[in-house]
């Protein structure tokens, strides 16, 4: 695995409707989605326009201890020391370790709210793409990851150790309180911030998109609901929260159509 620990490798959407979120995914964000050609199971790829891969989409097994929506795969240096860890320090472990041929060794798990992720060791040394630092991304790829919590200190308690992050910089969100960005080494990956009223904690991803207008315009027009935004963020580019017709939450980033109002 190329990429360093503590860092995204893969996301993954698990569906209610597999056919359903494929059409919406490909028509407002813009991915491309192809078969993986794994025996028994009916996996197919998200692609970016750059025709790199970014993440998966599976429909969710019955009797999954998790709701439908978005998970990141972590990469880590070691699948089994990362879930030991994970045990001692109040987490759970939803799948223990298990490897799949080519793809590598990993485990499904949950931080100490119950907010699942992945964490893994690839197969390949080729390093993955699917997150790219916002400054250095091209639409299609995540850019963001954001961490809703009820502790934003006691999450990077856990998180902190586990992956080698730290909260660095913060921005007020007024009665939300504070915006406090994660990095792990040199990488901004994202941030954590205090649930809003009505929602759940967990994981939430960015995608960067090339007009955030015509993005919104496609959401609705595809059944889905513009939850914030268009919101400007540091750098100049706007930020949406948005869900789509099955009530997963995602967002995504970018830039806005000239003229468009602020």
């Amino acid at each position: 695995m190329a990429n360093p620990h503590g860092t995204p490798i893969w996301y993954e959407y698990l569906a209610r409707d597999i056919d359903g979120a494929e059409r919406f995914l490909t028509s407002v964000i813009g991915w491309q989605v192809t078969n993986s050609g794994m025996p028994g199971i009916d996996y197919r790829i998200l692609s970016a326009p750059d025709s790199a891969a970014i993440g998966g989409l599976m429909t969710l097994p019955q009797g999954a201890p998790i709701r439908p929506g978005w998970l990141a795969y972590f990469g880590v240096d070691d699948v089994d020391a990362s879930v030991a860890a994970i045990r001692a320090s109040g987490g759970v472990v939803h799948m223990p370790p298990m490897d799949l041929n080519g793809v590598g060794r990993m485990a499904l798990v949950g931080d100490r709210q119950g907010s699942p992720f992945y964490v893994m060791r690839g197969a390949s040394e080729a390093p993955s793409t699917s997150f790219q630092s916002p400054g250095d991304a091209v639409p299609g790829h995540m850019v963001w990851n954001e961490l809703l919590t009820s502790d934003q200190d006691a999450a990077m308690s856990f998180y902190g150790p586990l992956f080698g992050w730290r909260h660095e910089g913060a921005m007020p969100m007024g009665p939300l309180g504070d915006y406090k960005f994660i990095h792990a080494g040199t990488t901004g990956l994202g941030a954590s911030m205090n649930v809003p009223p009505g929602e759940p904690p967990g994981w939430r991803f960015y995608v960067l998109v090339p007009d955030v207008d015509r993005v919104v315009e496609r959401l609705t027009a595809a059944g889905g609901r513009l939850l914030r935004g268009p919101d400007q963020i540091p750098g100049g580019d706007y930020a949406v929260v948005a869900e789509d017709p099955f009530g997963v939450r995602f967002g995504f980033v970018g830039a806005r159509r000239e003229g468009a109002a602020a």
